[in-house]
């Protein structure tokens, strides 16, 4: 038989972290996409001479501007994570405390190798991102940052601009265009891999922990059961701040007595 619990809701994702991750989603939809065009560029019969036809400079310049859209919304994110809530404080994405290291290895065990979570413990289930989920976010951020200085030394010798200019040498340095545009190839199909893992470990989550997963990236709130917190809205984001940083080791104590 199924048990019901009582939840309460939470505000913790911001208005400006939602938008982040919908510029983000839509943004790399759109770079997967033109990408893949330009890379292997169909032929299209067309009544018109070729020199009429600007279909591929389109794609291209989409690709372009997208590009910068997302680079100029990652420098915004950045800002944001000294800014914003505690949820969204970059201290999040990097695993520094014993808390977070195994928080990373319960995920491992019961969300991707789907083993059995015989203790249950409350406190392993993240108010806003798992470990797990964070720290893969920080190293997506950095392949996102090395796709731009590759992408960006792809067009240099063409552009006038000073941006591309600035990254002429990262050709060289990987031995040339056609090996730096098999790597920006590569991380392609890397950030594909990531989105599946990701959509399935969020419905997963939305599933099993019927904490409003999905849709708090649209309303921002989540839910929180009622028998591990007992405070107000407020009490309950300043205990799960404190959590983050050091921990809950009294009380993981008590429950594993």
């Amino acid at each position: 038989m199924a048990t019901t619990f009582n939840f309460k809701r939470v505000y913790v994702w911001e208005l400006p972290v939602r938008l982040f991750h919908w510029v983000t989603a839509f943004s790399t939809i759109i770079l997967i996409i033109t990408g893949f065009i330009i890379a292997n560029p169909p032929a299209i019969n067309a009544h018109v001479e070729a020199t009429n036809s600007f279909w591929f400079g389109y794609v291209r310049a989409i690709h372009f501007i997208t590009a910068y859209i997302l680079i100029a919304n990652l420098i915004f994110r950045i800002y944001w994570a000294f800014t914003g809530n505690q949820f969204s404080n970059w201290r999040n994405f990097i695993p520094y405390t014993k808390k977070g290291i195994k928080n990373i290895f319960h995920v491992l065990k019961v969300d991707i190798f789907l083993m059995e979570d015989k203790g249950h413990k409350l406190y392993n289930i993240s108010i806003g991102h798992n470990y797990l989920a964070a720290f893969s976010y920080f190293i997506m951020t950095l392949f996102f940052i090395f796709q731009v200085m590759t992408g960006l030394a792809l067009i240099a010798d063409t552009s006038s601009w000073w941006l591309p200019e600035m990254f002429k040498g990262v050709s060289n340095m990987l031995g040339g265009d056609i090996v730096t545009r098999y790597i920006h190839h590569i991380f392609t199909w890397l950030f594909m891999v990531f989105i599946i893992i990701h959509v399935y470990l969020v419905l997963f989550h939305d599933y099993v922990e019927a904490r409003g997963e999905a849709s708090s990236m649209i309303s921002g709130f989540k839910f929180i059961r009622s028998e591990r917190v007992k405070e107000s809205e407020a009490e309950i984001i300043k205990k799960a701040e404190k959590q983050m940083w050091e921990g809950d080791k009294k009380k993981a104590k008590n429950k594993e007595k």
